[in-house]
């Protein structure tokens, strides 16, 4: 393992990657990789990968990986409370 590693890293230094593009490749693989063996479960993968759940899901939006959901504004919310009381 050790061996892959350092012919990796060679490989790296050798086609002018700097480190930020190195740690993002790194980064990216390994999200993606744990997110496909936990079936897309983010707690898990977060567990797996030892960082928190709300770190994984911004890295993922970064990254550009799967589909993060988020919770509409505090308006949007209250405007979509507000029709369903009025159509009750």
């Amino acid at each position: 393992m050790k061996e892959k590693f350092e012919s990796l890293v060679d490989h790296l230094i050798g086609n002018g990657f700097f480190l930020e593009e190195a740690v993002e490749i790194l980064e990216k693989t390994l999200i993606a990789h744990t997110l496909e063996r936990t079936g897309g479960n983010r707690s898990a993968a977060a567990k797996q990968l030892g960082i928190h759940r709300n770190t994984l899901q911004r890295k993922m939006v970064e990254y550009q990986l799967g589909r993060v959901r988020r919770k509409p504004p505090a308006a949007e919310r209250a405007s979509v409370r507000k029709r369903r009381v009025r159509a009750s």
